[in-house]
Protein backbone atom coordinates (compact mmCIF):
# COMPACT_ATOMS: atom_id res chain seq x y z
CA UNK A 1 0.00 0.00 0.00
CA UNK A 2 1.38 3.37 -0.94
CA UNK A 3 0.80 6.74 0.57
CA UNK A 4 -1.80 9.43 -0.04
CA UNK A 5 -1.36 12.65 1.88
CA UNK A 6 -1.96 16.37 1.92
CA UNK A 7 1.04 18.62 1.57
CA UNK A 8 1.40 20.66 4.79
CA UNK A 9 4.75 22.25 3.95
CA UNK A 10 3.29 25.75 3.79
CA UNK A 11 1.44 25.34 7.11
CA UNK A 12 3.76 23.51 9.52
CA UNK A 13 6.46 26.18 9.73
CA UNK A 14 6.32 28.22 12.92
CA UNK A 15 7.80 31.45 14.21
CA UNK A 16 9.65 32.12 17.42
CA UNK A 17 7.08 33.04 20.04
CA UNK A 18 6.96 36.83 20.53
CA UNK A 19 4.04 37.92 22.72
CA UNK A 20 3.30 41.04 24.74
CA UNK A 21 0.69 39.23 26.84
CA UNK A 22 0.03 35.55 27.47
CA UNK A 23 -2.73 34.44 29.80
CA UNK A 24 -1.92 31.75 32.33
CA UNK A 25 -3.02 28.25 31.44
CA UNK A 26 -6.64 27.38 32.12
CA UNK A 27 -9.91 29.27 32.28
CA UNK A 28 -11.27 31.27 35.21
CA UNK A 29 -12.81 34.67 35.94
CA UNK A 30 -9.42 36.37 36.23
CA UNK A 31 -8.53 35.34 32.67
CA UNK A 32 -11.89 36.52 31.35
CA UNK A 33 -11.59 39.89 33.08
CA UNK A 34 -8.00 40.27 31.85
CA UNK A 35 -9.09 39.74 28.22
CA UNK A 36 -11.87 42.30 28.55
CA UNK A 37 -9.61 44.83 30.28
CA UNK A 38 -6.84 44.44 27.70
CA UNK A 39 -9.35 45.23 24.94
CA UNK A 40 -10.82 48.20 26.77
CA UNK A 41 -14.31 46.77 26.41
CA UNK A 42 -17.52 48.34 27.74
CA UNK A 43 -19.08 46.71 30.78
CA UNK A 44 -21.96 45.17 28.80
CA UNK A 45 -19.51 43.00 26.84
CA UNK A 46 -17.73 41.97 30.05
CA UNK A 47 -21.12 40.85 31.38
CA UNK A 48 -21.63 38.71 28.26
CA UNK A 49 -18.24 37.13 28.90
CA UNK A 50 -18.99 36.43 32.55
CA UNK A 51 -22.36 34.94 31.61
CA UNK A 52 -20.58 32.66 29.14
CA UNK A 53 -18.08 31.55 31.79
CA UNK A 54 -20.88 30.76 34.25
CA UNK A 55 -22.79 28.71 31.66
CA UNK A 56 -19.63 26.91 30.54
CA UNK A 57 -19.06 25.68 34.09
CA UNK A 58 -22.62 24.35 34.20
CA UNK A 59 -22.82 22.68 30.77
CA UNK A 60 -21.44 19.18 30.06
CA UNK A 61 -18.90 18.53 27.34
CA UNK A 62 -20.25 16.45 24.43
CA UNK A 63 -19.85 12.70 24.78
CA UNK A 64 -21.69 11.54 21.64
CA UNK A 65 -18.98 12.24 19.04
CA UNK A 66 -15.19 11.85 18.87
CA UNK A 67 -13.39 11.45 22.17
CA UNK A 68 -12.25 14.70 23.81
CA UNK A 69 -10.26 12.93 26.55
CA UNK A 70 -6.95 14.28 25.27
CA UNK A 71 -8.20 17.87 25.39
CA UNK A 72 -6.99 19.26 28.72
CA UNK A 73 -8.48 22.74 29.05
CA UNK A 74 -6.33 23.43 32.10
CA UNK A 75 -3.28 23.38 29.78
CA UNK A 76 -4.61 25.82 27.16
CA UNK A 77 -3.59 29.49 26.97
CA UNK A 78 -6.91 31.19 26.20
CA UNK A 79 -5.48 34.58 25.18
CA UNK A 80 -2.14 35.42 23.57
CA UNK A 81 -1.33 38.88 22.25
CA UNK A 82 1.39 39.02 19.57
CA UNK A 83 4.02 41.75 19.53
CA UNK A 84 2.44 43.50 16.56
CA UNK A 85 0.36 46.54 15.73
CA UNK A 86 -3.39 45.90 15.70
CA UNK A 87 -5.30 46.38 12.44
CA UNK A 88 -2.40 47.59 10.31
CA UNK A 89 -3.56 49.11 7.00
CA UNK A 90 -0.35 48.20 5.19
CA UNK A 91 1.57 44.92 5.11
CA UNK A 92 4.72 47.03 5.58
CA UNK A 93 3.54 47.71 9.14
CA UNK A 94 3.27 44.00 9.98
CA UNK A 95 6.32 42.46 11.72
CA UNK A 96 8.58 40.74 9.21
CA UNK A 97 8.27 37.19 10.58
CA UNK A 98 4.46 37.37 10.72
CA UNK A 99 4.28 38.97 7.28
CA UNK A 100 6.40 36.16 5.83
CA UNK A 101 4.01 33.61 7.32
CA UNK A 102 1.05 35.18 5.51
CA UNK A 103 3.10 35.57 2.33
CA UNK A 104 3.82 31.82 2.37
CA UNK A 105 0.08 31.28 2.63
CA UNK A 106 -0.50 33.64 -0.30
CA UNK A 107 -2.76 36.15 1.45
CA UNK A 108 -1.27 39.51 0.26
CA UNK A 109 -1.16 38.21 -3.32
CA UNK A 110 -4.82 37.17 -3.19
CA UNK A 111 -5.78 40.58 -1.78
CA UNK A 112 -4.13 42.36 -4.70
CA UNK A 113 -5.71 40.16 -7.35
CA UNK A 114 -9.25 39.22 -6.38
CA UNK A 115 -10.55 40.42 -3.02
CA UNK A 116 -12.61 43.37 -1.79
CA UNK A 117 -10.92 43.27 1.59
CA UNK A 118 -8.75 41.12 3.87
CA UNK A 119 -8.38 40.52 7.58
CA UNK A 120 -5.48 38.56 9.08
CA UNK A 121 -5.49 37.25 12.65
CA UNK A 122 -2.41 35.93 14.43
CA UNK A 123 -2.98 34.23 17.79
CA UNK A 124 -5.70 36.24 19.56
CA UNK A 125 -5.31 39.54 17.67
CA UNK A 126 -6.16 40.85 14.21
CA UNK A 127 -2.87 42.28 12.93
CA UNK A 128 -4.00 43.44 9.47
CA UNK A 129 -7.40 44.61 8.21
CA UNK A 130 -8.35 46.59 5.13
CA UNK A 131 -11.45 47.19 2.97
CA UNK A 132 -11.16 48.67 -0.51
CA UNK A 133 -12.53 52.22 -0.76
CA UNK A 134 -15.05 51.22 -3.43
CA UNK A 135 -17.04 49.26 -0.87
CA UNK A 136 -16.39 51.55 2.05
CA UNK A 137 -18.01 54.38 0.06
CA UNK A 138 -21.15 52.25 -0.37
CA UNK A 139 -21.53 51.81 3.36
CA UNK A 140 -20.09 48.31 3.70
CA UNK A 141 -18.58 47.75 7.15
CA UNK A 142 -15.68 45.29 7.37
CA UNK A 143 -13.90 45.33 10.72
CA UNK A 144 -12.60 42.92 13.26
CA UNK A 145 -15.15 42.20 15.98
CA UNK A 146 -13.09 43.94 18.69
CA UNK A 147 -13.33 47.21 16.75
CA UNK A 148 -17.01 46.67 15.98
CA UNK A 149 -17.82 46.46 19.72
CA UNK A 150 -16.54 50.03 20.07
CA UNK A 151 -17.68 51.54 16.76
CA UNK A 152 -21.05 49.80 16.26
CA UNK A 153 -22.31 48.83 19.72
CA UNK A 154 -26.01 48.91 18.73
CA UNK A 155 -25.51 46.29 16.00
CA UNK A 156 -23.35 44.14 18.26
CA UNK A 157 -25.88 44.27 21.11
CA UNK A 158 -28.67 43.28 18.72
CA UNK A 159 -26.94 40.41 16.91
CA UNK A 160 -23.99 39.12 18.98
CA UNK A 161 -24.84 35.63 20.32
CA UNK A 162 -28.57 36.34 20.60
CA UNK A 163 -30.99 34.75 18.11
CA UNK A 164 -28.47 32.96 15.87
CA UNK A 165 -25.99 31.32 18.26
CA UNK A 166 -27.26 31.61 21.84
CA UNK A 167 -24.52 31.71 24.46
CA UNK A 168 -25.79 28.52 26.10
CA UNK A 169 -26.27 26.50 22.90
CA UNK A 170 -23.61 24.07 24.14
CA UNK A 171 -20.48 24.07 26.29
CA UNK A 172 -18.14 25.39 23.62
CA UNK A 173 -20.38 28.30 22.59
CA UNK A 174 -20.47 29.31 26.27
CA UNK A 175 -16.67 29.02 26.45
CA UNK A 176 -16.40 31.03 23.25
CA UNK A 177 -18.59 33.80 24.69
CA UNK A 178 -16.23 34.02 27.65
CA UNK A 179 -12.91 34.20 25.81
CA UNK A 180 -13.65 35.28 22.21
CA UNK A 181 -11.11 37.55 20.56
CA UNK A 182 -10.71 39.11 17.12
CA UNK A 183 -12.58 37.70 14.15
CA UNK A 184 -14.67 39.52 11.57
CA UNK A 185 -17.65 41.88 11.54
CA UNK A 186 -19.42 42.54 8.24
CA UNK A 187 -22.47 44.67 7.57
CA UNK A 188 -23.74 45.02 3.99
CA UNK A 189 -26.38 47.78 3.59
CA UNK A 190 -29.71 47.29 1.83
CA UNK A 191 -29.39 46.58 -1.89
CA UNK A 192 -25.57 46.60 -1.97
CA UNK A 193 -24.10 43.64 -3.84
CA UNK A 194 -20.41 43.13 -2.98
CA UNK A 195 -19.17 41.58 -6.23
CA UNK A 196 -15.69 40.60 -5.01
CA UNK A 197 -15.24 38.39 -1.93
CA UNK A 198 -14.05 39.47 1.48
CA UNK A 199 -11.54 37.17 3.17
CA UNK A 200 -10.10 36.58 6.62
CA UNK A 201 -7.28 34.22 7.58
CA UNK A 202 -6.76 32.89 11.10
CA UNK A 203 -3.34 31.61 12.13
CA UNK A 204 -2.28 29.98 15.40
CA UNK A 205 1.48 29.86 16.03
CA UNK A 206 2.25 29.31 19.73
CA UNK A 207 2.17 25.99 21.55
CA UNK A 208 -0.86 24.98 23.62
CA UNK A 209 -2.76 27.91 22.20
CA UNK A 210 -6.46 28.60 21.87
CA UNK A 211 -8.07 30.68 19.18
CA UNK A 212 -11.64 31.93 19.54
CA UNK A 213 -12.35 34.37 16.73
CA UNK A 214 -15.93 35.60 16.31
CA UNK A 215 -17.43 36.14 12.86
CA UNK A 216 -20.65 38.17 12.69
CA UNK A 217 -22.15 38.89 9.27
CA UNK A 218 -25.32 40.92 8.69
CA UNK A 219 -26.58 41.04 5.09
CA UNK A 220 -29.39 43.58 4.93
CA UNK A 221 -32.44 43.36 2.66
CA UNK A 222 -31.62 42.66 -0.99
CA UNK A 223 -27.86 42.75 -0.37
CA UNK A 224 -25.25 40.13 -1.30
CA UNK A 225 -21.81 39.13 -0.03
CA UNK A 226 -19.29 36.29 -0.34
CA UNK A 227 -16.96 35.78 2.60
CA UNK A 228 -14.01 33.37 2.73
CA UNK A 229 -12.21 32.10 5.82
CA UNK A 230 -8.98 30.13 5.93
CA UNK A 231 -7.34 28.65 9.03
CA UNK A 232 -4.09 26.84 9.83
CA UNK A 233 -1.56 26.10 12.57
CA UNK A 234 1.86 24.40 12.80
CA UNK A 235 2.21 20.87 14.15
CA UNK A 236 3.16 20.45 17.81
CA UNK A 237 2.97 17.56 20.26
CA UNK A 238 0.82 19.46 22.77
CA UNK A 239 -2.89 19.96 22.09
CA UNK A 240 -4.33 23.24 20.83
CA UNK A 241 -7.96 24.33 20.74
CA UNK A 242 -9.95 26.19 18.12
CA UNK A 243 -13.50 27.09 19.16
CA UNK A 244 -14.56 29.93 16.91
CA UNK A 245 -18.10 31.04 16.21
CA UNK A 246 -19.79 32.19 13.00
CA UNK A 247 -23.14 33.98 13.00
CA UNK A 248 -24.78 35.00 9.72
CA UNK A 249 -28.01 37.00 9.48
CA UNK A 250 -29.51 36.92 5.98
CA UNK A 251 -32.36 39.41 5.86
CA UNK A 252 -35.28 39.59 3.41
CA UNK A 253 -34.24 38.88 -0.17
CA UNK A 254 -30.52 38.87 0.71
CA UNK A 255 -27.88 36.32 -0.25
CA UNK A 256 -24.72 35.23 1.58
CA UNK A 257 -22.07 32.73 0.61
CA UNK A 258 -19.67 31.54 3.28
CA UNK A 259 -16.62 29.54 2.12
CA UNK A 260 -14.28 28.05 4.68
CA UNK A 261 -11.13 25.97 4.39
CA UNK A 262 -9.90 24.66 7.74
CA UNK A 263 -6.47 23.07 7.84
CA UNK A 264 -5.52 23.01 11.51
CA UNK A 265 -2.61 20.77 12.49
CA UNK A 266 -3.27 17.33 13.94
CA UNK A 267 -2.66 18.42 17.52
CA UNK A 268 -5.64 20.80 17.21
CA UNK A 269 -9.16 20.15 18.48
CA UNK A 270 -11.41 22.03 16.04
CA UNK A 271 -14.72 22.54 17.86
CA UNK A 272 -16.29 25.27 15.81
CA UNK A 273 -19.90 26.54 15.68
CA UNK A 274 -21.44 28.04 12.54
CA UNK A 275 -25.06 29.12 12.11
CA UNK A 276 -27.17 31.26 9.81
CA UNK A 277 -30.67 32.69 10.28
CA UNK A 278 -32.39 33.25 6.93
CA UNK A 279 -35.45 35.42 6.47
CA UNK A 280 -38.06 35.70 3.68
CA UNK A 281 -36.64 34.94 0.20
CA UNK A 282 -33.10 34.92 1.61
CA UNK A 283 -30.36 32.50 0.54
CA UNK A 284 -27.42 31.09 2.49
CA UNK A 285 -24.73 29.06 0.74
CA UNK A 286 -22.15 27.09 2.73
CA UNK A 287 -18.97 25.75 1.09
CA UNK A 288 -16.91 23.87 3.65
CA UNK A 289 -13.55 22.09 3.53
CA UNK A 290 -12.15 20.26 6.56
CA UNK A 291 -8.72 18.81 5.87
CA UNK A 292 -6.73 19.32 9.06
CA UNK A 293 -6.98 18.89 12.86
CA UNK A 294 -6.83 15.74 14.95
CA UNK A 295 -10.48 16.03 15.94
CA UNK A 296 -13.13 18.14 14.22
CA UNK A 297 -16.74 18.58 15.33
CA UNK A 298 -18.43 21.01 12.94
CA UNK A 299 -22.00 21.11 11.63
CA UNK A 300 -22.93 24.41 9.89
CA UNK A 301 -26.62 25.08 10.54
CA UNK A 302 -29.27 27.05 8.66
CA UNK A 303 -32.43 28.27 10.40
CA UNK A 304 -34.91 29.01 7.60
CA UNK A 305 -37.32 31.33 9.39
CA UNK A 306 -38.80 33.22 6.45
CA UNK A 307 -41.06 31.92 3.70
CA UNK A 308 -39.18 30.70 0.62
CA UNK A 309 -35.84 30.92 2.43
CA UNK A 310 -33.17 28.66 0.97
CA UNK A 311 -30.01 26.90 2.17
CA UNK A 312 -27.37 25.09 0.11
CA UNK A 313 -24.48 23.22 1.74
CA UNK A 314 -21.58 21.49 0.05
CA UNK A 315 -18.66 20.14 2.05
CA UNK A 316 -15.69 17.83 1.95
CA UNK A 317 -13.77 16.22 4.81
CA UNK A 318 -10.40 14.48 4.57
CA UNK A 319 -9.10 12.23 7.36
CA UNK A 320 -5.67 10.63 7.36
CA UNK A 321 -3.73 8.93 10.14
CA UNK A 322 -4.75 10.09 13.63
CA UNK A 323 -7.60 12.22 12.28
CA UNK A 324 -11.27 12.06 13.22
CA UNK A 325 -13.41 14.37 11.07
CA UNK A 326 -16.95 14.49 12.50
CA UNK A 327 -18.74 16.93 10.20
CA UNK A 328 -22.07 17.53 8.54
CA UNK A 329 -24.86 20.06 8.33
CA UNK A 330 -28.11 21.01 10.02
CA UNK A 331 -31.19 22.66 8.54
CA UNK A 332 -34.32 23.76 10.38
CA UNK A 333 -37.28 24.54 8.10
CA UNK A 334 -39.76 26.93 9.74
CA UNK A 335 -41.14 29.16 6.96
CA UNK A 336 -43.42 27.97 4.15
CA UNK A 337 -41.97 26.98 0.79
CA UNK A 338 -38.42 26.73 2.12
CA UNK A 339 -35.81 24.54 0.45
CA UNK A 340 -32.42 23.07 1.24
CA UNK A 341 -29.74 20.88 -0.29
CA UNK A 342 -26.89 19.13 1.51
CA UNK A 343 -24.06 17.52 -0.43
CA UNK A 344 -21.34 16.00 1.75
CA UNK A 345 -18.22 14.19 0.55
CA UNK A 346 -15.44 12.56 2.54
CA UNK A 347 -12.12 10.80 1.94
CA UNK A 348 -10.48 8.61 4.57
CA UNK A 349 -7.14 6.82 4.43
CA UNK A 350 -4.47 5.25 6.61
CA UNK A 351 -6.88 4.63 9.50
CA UNK A 352 -8.60 8.03 9.35
CA UNK A 353 -12.22 8.37 10.47
CA UNK A 354 -14.82 10.48 8.66
CA UNK A 355 -18.38 10.88 9.89
CA UNK A 356 -21.33 12.64 8.36
CA UNK A 357 -23.65 13.77 11.17
CA UNK A 358 -26.69 15.67 9.95
CA UNK A 359 -30.00 16.98 11.24
CA UNK A 360 -32.98 17.93 9.09
CA UNK A 361 -35.95 19.39 10.96
CA UNK A 362 -39.25 20.43 9.39
CA UNK A 363 -41.46 22.29 11.84
CA UNK A 364 -45.25 21.98 11.92
CA UNK A 365 -46.65 24.49 9.47
CA UNK A 366 -43.55 24.55 7.22
CA UNK A 367 -45.64 23.49 4.24
CA UNK A 368 -44.17 22.73 0.82
CA UNK A 369 -40.69 22.19 2.21
CA UNK A 370 -38.19 20.65 -0.19
CA UNK A 371 -34.91 19.11 0.92
CA UNK A 372 -32.28 16.81 -0.55
CA UNK A 373 -29.42 15.20 1.38
CA UNK A 374 -26.60 13.37 -0.40
CA UNK A 375 -23.55 11.82 1.33
CA UNK A 376 -20.68 10.14 -0.54
CA UNK A 377 -17.66 8.57 1.15
CA UNK A 378 -14.46 7.28 -0.44
CA UNK A 379 -12.13 5.01 1.56
CA UNK A 380 -8.57 4.58 0.33
CA UNK A 381 -7.77 1.43 2.33
CA UNK A 382 -9.17 -1.26 4.60
CA UNK A 383 -8.03 0.45 7.84
CA UNK A 384 -10.09 3.58 7.45
CA UNK A 385 -13.61 4.25 8.70
CA UNK A 386 -16.58 6.12 7.27
CA UNK A 387 -19.83 6.70 9.18
CA UNK A 388 -23.15 8.29 8.26
CA UNK A 389 -25.58 9.43 10.97
CA UNK A 390 -28.46 11.30 9.34
CA UNK A 391 -31.36 12.34 11.56
CA UNK A 392 -34.67 13.67 10.26
CA UNK A 393 -37.47 15.17 12.34
CA UNK A 394 -40.44 15.83 10.06
CA UNK A 395 -43.54 17.36 11.66
CA UNK A 396 -45.32 18.40 8.44
CA UNK A 397 -46.97 16.21 5.80
CA UNK A 398 -46.74 18.37 2.67
CA UNK A 399 -42.99 18.00 2.16
CA UNK A 400 -40.58 16.58 -0.42
CA UNK A 401 -37.58 14.98 1.30
CA UNK A 402 -34.82 12.85 -0.27
CA UNK A 403 -31.72 11.20 1.23
CA UNK A 404 -28.98 9.20 -0.43
CA UNK A 405 -25.69 7.86 0.95
CA UNK A 406 -22.87 5.85 -0.65
CA UNK A 407 -19.59 4.43 0.68
CA UNK A 408 -16.98 2.83 -1.52
CA UNK A 409 -13.35 2.18 -2.36
CA UNK A 410 -11.53 3.30 -5.48
CA UNK A 411 -12.61 0.92 -8.23
CA UNK A 412 -9.82 -1.26 -9.52
CA UNK A 413 -11.73 -1.52 -12.79
CA UNK A 414 -11.51 2.26 -13.15
CA UNK A 415 -7.79 2.17 -12.31
CA UNK A 416 -7.21 -0.60 -14.87
CA UNK A 417 -9.18 1.27 -17.54
CA UNK A 418 -7.18 4.47 -17.09
CA UNK A 419 -3.87 2.60 -16.97
CA UNK A 420 -4.82 0.82 -20.20
CA UNK A 421 -4.98 4.29 -21.75
CA UNK A 422 -1.34 4.93 -20.87
CA UNK A 423 -1.59 6.49 -17.38
CA UNK A 424 0.49 5.25 -14.46
CA UNK A 425 -1.28 4.16 -11.27
CA UNK A 426 -0.52 7.38 -9.39
CA UNK A 427 -1.98 9.58 -12.12
CA UNK A 428 -5.00 7.31 -12.54
CA UNK A 429 -5.74 7.44 -8.82
CA UNK A 430 -5.30 11.20 -8.74
CA UNK A 431 -7.78 11.58 -11.59
CA UNK A 432 -10.40 9.48 -9.81
CA UNK A 433 -10.01 11.40 -6.54
CA UNK A 434 -10.12 14.69 -8.47
CA UNK A 435 -13.37 13.60 -10.06
CA UNK A 436 -14.79 12.67 -6.66
CA UNK A 437 -14.05 16.09 -5.13
CA UNK A 438 -14.84 18.03 -8.32
CA UNK A 439 -18.23 19.35 -7.08
CA UNK A 440 -16.66 21.28 -4.20
CA UNK A 441 -13.69 22.41 -6.30
CA UNK A 442 -16.18 23.80 -8.82
CA UNK A 443 -18.04 25.71 -6.11
CA UNK A 444 -14.96 27.24 -4.50
CA UNK A 445 -13.35 30.30 -6.10
CA UNK A 446 -9.94 28.75 -6.72
CA UNK A 447 -8.48 32.00 -8.06
CA UNK A 448 -8.62 33.54 -4.58
CA UNK A 449 -9.54 30.87 -2.03
CA UNK A 450 -5.86 30.62 -1.24
CA UNK A 451 -6.07 27.87 1.32
CA UNK A 452 -7.82 25.39 -0.94
CA UNK A 453 -5.40 26.06 -3.78
CA UNK A 454 -2.73 24.46 -1.63
CA UNK A 455 -4.81 21.81 0.08
CA UNK A 456 -6.37 20.17 -2.96
CA UNK A 457 -2.90 19.42 -4.30
CA UNK A 458 -2.98 15.86 -3.02
CA UNK A 459 0.38 14.13 -2.99
CA UNK A 460 -0.21 10.60 -4.21
CA UNK A 461 2.22 7.92 -5.16
CA UNK A 462 -0.53 5.44 -5.86
CA UNK A 463 -3.42 3.72 -4.17
CA UNK A 464 -4.21 0.42 -2.55
CA UNK A 465 -4.71 -2.87 -4.21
Amino acid sequence: MKDFEINREAYDHYNEERLTFKAKEGINEDVVRAISKDKGEPDWMLQIRLKGLKMFKELPLPTWGPSLKKLDLSQIHFFMKPDAQRNAQSWDDVPEDIKKTFEKLGIPEAERKALSGVGAQYESEVIYHKLKEEWESKGVIFLDCDEAVKKHPDLIKKYFMTSCVPIGLHAFTALHAAVWSGGTFIYVPKGVKVTMPLQAYFRMNAKKGGQFEHTLIIVDEGAEVHYIEGCSAPQYTQSSLHAGCVEIHVLKGARARYSSIENWSRNTFNLNTKRAVVYEDGVIEWVNGNLGSGVTMLYPASILIGDRAKSDFIGIAFAGKDQNQDTGSKVVHIGKGTSSTISSKSISKNGGITTYRGLLTVAKGAKNTKSSVNCDALMMDNKSVSNTFPFMDIKENSVDIAHEATVGKISQDHIFYLMSRGLDEETATRMIVSGFIEPIVKELPLEYAVELNRLIELEMEGSLG
